[in-house]
């Protein structure tokens, strides 16, 4: 019988985390095993070291609320302090028993034994359980009932710990998760986004106005310009900031993925189906849905997106059961749209869709003013990822401003962090980049043009977008510009000691300063 009731409570305790459930249930076997009257399981507080009902039979959920022990008061106060099961025949005899669950014999047709044992785990005792019981009823004696009390309370003990185990680190990744939500809400704050040309405060403020309406977004602009970024920066802007920001890619995908992706699916959908999984529209409920890409979105997955849009609900791949969603759509595309829909290749009606509020967001080129906060920003973050303390010369900047960075901010980030991992010493200076970009001969590829200069998107330029100034400087003279820009550096602008680093003359090198039209600092 004792192997049975064993066997039963550690399946219970074995089933579940729900620990007042548990214990209701380990309660309820022993009251078929042990007939007992009345059974509690009190556990320590950890704020106030008390001991409080946390499951009870027989006991009036009010009392079970209100019932407390201290440590040491009363025979179940004993028990904890002791760390020692305890054993009163008759609890109408003992003037240690409490009856704060009133359990005094005279209560009752006949006395009444008490059984108290401690829940332990190791060395600490984490609360008590306890049972009453007729010496007439079961056919164990009492000596017995103590010991198989004994093991079901390690049972519990065990089952007790992990539940607080689970719930402290349930609670430490809660709190992780609040940080990092506060953290993504502070990154993505517009004031902390790096930008100060007249194109970028401009977008800022239309984010600043479209971020607490529901309006779709449109996001155009070349590969690498920050569009995720702007995305990022609307939602955590918006009144959805503590729901998800969901991304996708709408070009990395064939049709029949992005619709799993997008919709997910049910348990045998397809080979492979093992589990059901939820789409990017339901992780997305509440929050914002990102999908970047669009204009390379499948064709004939365009009409079950404008569908979903416009019902606002949709399906399971294999399912039946409807699902209604509230979601932000933010869309981004570094395609000619108006183009794409000549050519047949995007739906006109998906286009007037989602082109509620578009924001152009201009090449790294045609917002230089951008590129030396940039730059700094960037050194920043690779200070603090590599735990140095490196600077870029202002010939250094120099290089910078003179690049079309074709891959825009992206390519700016992967070239200082090229150069950043290659130099030897904290210094960062022109002659250490040789960017590609930087070649004058090189045109970028134009992205799309407005229809007019009134009516381009949000930071559109007027004219034909992508066009570029002409350098002024040939390549070979731009270089020894810089590399004279450099030297001054180094040597703390002092044109004799920079001459000599440079194998040059002071007269020659003042030639050279007046040709480039150097501005000479005064230190």
């Amino acid at each position: 019988m004792e192997l049975i009731a064993l066997y039963e409570v550690s399946k219970i305790l074995s089933s579940s985390l729900d620990l007042e459930e548990d214990l209701l249930a380990v309660l309820r076997i022993l009251d078929n095993f042990l007939g007992m009257k009345k059974g509690t399981v009190t556990l320590v507080d950890p704020e106030t070291q008390d001991l409080v009902i946390e499951a009870a039979l027989g006991l009036k959920e009010e009392d079970r609320r209100r019932i407390r022990y201290r440590v040491g008061e009363g025979i179940t106060g004993k028990v904890l302090k002791t760390g020692l099961p305890m054993l009163i025949p008759d609890v109408g005899s003992e003037p240690l028993f409490l009856d704060k669950t009133h359990r005094r014999p005279d209560r009752m047709e006949h006395s009444i034994a008490f059984l108290a044992v401690p829940i332990r785990r190791g060395r600490e005792t984490l609360g008590v359980m306890s049972i009453d019981r007729s010496p007439r009823e079961g056919a164990l004696s009492q000596e017995e009932d103590l010991r198989f009390l004994t093991l079901v309370a390690n049972l519990i003990g065990q089952m007790v710990a992990l539940h607080r185990r689970v719930a402290r680190e349930r609670e430490t990744l809660l709190e992780e998760q609040s940080r990092l939500k506060e953290q993504l809400q502070q990154t993505y704050k517009l004031e902390n986004i790096v930008g100060q040309s007249k194109v970028m405060l401009s977008i800022f403020e239309t984010v600043h106005r479209v971020a607490p309406s529901r309006a779709t977004v449109l996001l155009r602009g070349e590969s690498g310009t920050g569009k995720e970024m702007i995305a990022r920066a609307i939602h955590y802007n918006s009144p959805r900031a503590d729901s998800a920001f969901i991304a996708l890619n709408c070009a990395a995908l064939p049709e029949a993925l992005l619709e799993s992706e997008l919709f997910g699916y049910e348990k045998g959908a397809f080979t492979g189906a093992t589990g059901e999984k939820k789409g990017r529209f339901e992780l997305a409920h509440k929050g914002t849905l990102f999908l970047d890409e669009i204009g390379d979105m499948p064709l004939p997955f365009q009409t079950k997106l404008l569908r979903v849009l416009q019902e606002k609900r949709f399906e399971r791949l294999g399912g039946t059961k409807t699902h209604d969603v509230d979601v932000r759509l933010i869309a981004a595309t570094n395609r000619n749209l108006e183009d794409a829909i000549a050519k047949g290749e995007f739906r006109a009606d998906l286009y007037f869709r989602v082109n509620v509020v578009t924001i152009y967001l201009p090449p790294l080129r045609e917002r230089r003013d951008d590129i030396p906060p940039l730059a700094q920003h960037i050194l920043r973050k690779l200070n603090r990822e590599y735990g140095r303390s490196c600077r870029l010369t202002p010939g250094a900047l120099e290089v910078l401003m003179r690049c079309l960075w074709p891959g825009n901010i992206r390519e700016m980030e992967n070239c200082l962090e090229r150069v950043y991992v290659m130099v030897k010493d904290d210094v960062l200076a022109g002659q250490d980049f040789h960017c590609e970009a930087c070649a004058t001969h090189f045109h970028a590829a134009l992205l799309f043009s407005p229809r007019s200069a009134g009516s381009g998107p949000v930071g559109a330029p007027p004219g034909r977008i992508g066009q570029t100034a002409p350098a002024t400087l040939r390549p070979e003279e731009g270089k020894e510009r810089t590399r004279i820009t450099d030297a001054l550096e180094r040597c703390g602008w002092v044109q004799a000691r920079a001459a000599r680093l440079l194998g040059l003359t002071v007269r020659q090198l003042g030639y050279r300063i007046r040709k480039y039209g150097i501005e000479v600092r005064k230190l």
